[in-house]
């Protein structure tokens, strides 16, 4: 699909949080998802990412996560003082407000014509712990969660209980779990950690660790792996087609 893509700037309860929309040129009603980026915000790699999803019959949404504690469009660079700012941003801002912005998105597609009423969630690194604790939202029906981090160490701010690990008896979408088994944010011990939790709690999911390393996914570095890329792409878009049709 052709898509176009526009931007809003959509009233959070802590701020005006500049939104990225991406979606297909084609009139007709659509499911949305949610796209968390990585700490850096809005880089390149994730508008590539938003648009491939576009093209296969999402509205995407690209917001930037930590609009509080940024200029509105900033972008960090993948570098040392970027990687610093942005780890400092997500150790700085309590996953309820990210919880609110979540459901300000959702609000918001629901004042667009284009929108079909399905929501699914998805991210990367810190966008894939976003997406899984997106789908605490019962707006959400699926969520793709690539190489989360921060879900095993509880090291997000949240109130006391309020930690994604510990919600996750109350997650009712269907989540994908993507990993990368060189992946030394989340060791072998964390990824069997979050596992065996989503067992105890009974959430419908689907686990699949591949020889990749963290940020596999991103199509610049020394990390991406093309053909894996290509894989997870499809194995999401089924994902969404199946859930949210």
């Amino acid at each position: 699909m052709i898509i176009q893509n526009e931007t809003h700037d959509i009233q959070t309860a802590t701020g005006t949080m500049r939104t990225y929309v991406y979606r297909p040129v084609a009139e007709g009603k659509y499911p949305a998802i949610i796209f968390y980026s990585e700490i850096f915000q809005q880089t390149a790699p994730i508008a590539r990412t938003a648009a491939i999803m576009a093209g296969h019959g999402f509205v995407v949404l690209v917001p930037e996560v930590f609009h509080e504690l940024n200029p509105i469009g900033t972008v960090l660079a993948y570098d040392d003082a970027g990687k610093d700012k942005g780890n400092q941003d997500k150790w700085t801002k309590p996953l309820e407000d990210h919880d609110t912005d979540t459901q300000a998105m959702a609000d918001f597609l629901k004042t667009q014509s284009y929108y079909s009423g399905a929501l699914g969630a998805m991210g990367v690194c810190i966008g894939g712990h976003l997406a899984y604790r997106a789908a605490l939202n019962p707006e959400v029906k699926a969520a793709c969660c690539l190489y989360a981090t921060d879900i095993h160490s509880d090291t997000l701010p949240a109130k006391e209980g309020n930690n994604s690990f510990a919600r996750t008896k109350d997650i009712k979408a269907e989540l994908m779990m993507i990993w990368g088994k060189q992946d030394p944010h989340v060791p072998d011990e964390g990824r069997f950690k979050i596992h065996h939790n989503l067992i105890d709690c009974d959430v419908n999911f689907t686990w699949h660790e591949f020889n990749a390393q963290h940020a596999f996914m991103r199509d610049e570095g020394d990390r991406y792996d093309p053909a894996l890329a290509l894989e997870v792409y499809r194995m999401s878009v089924d994902l969404f087609h199946r859930t949210l049709s």
